[in-house]
């Protein structure tokens, strides 16, 4: 499984890492991010893709998983 690791970093690079990860991807691509609002981007990145995300809180903010 591909990680992006998007904490801490301010938009819209998570968009750009995780949408640079996705490209060609054969396998799921987790994603963490610090914010709400970012969280919020990958999870409608992924929707506009045709791909389904799924979400949980973590400790340090959000883990997203793209399949």
């Amino acid at each position: 499984m591909k990680e992006v690791d998007a904490r801490g970093l301010s938009c819209p690079e998570p968009i750009m890492l995780t949408a640079e990860a996705l490209k060609g991807a054969n396998e799921p691509v987790k994603v963490l991010v610090s914010e709400p609002h970012q969280k919020t981007n990958v999870e409608k990145l992924a929707k506009d893709r045709g791909k389904k995300a799924t979400t949980k809180e973590i400790e340090t903010g959000f883990e997203i998983v793209i399949e």
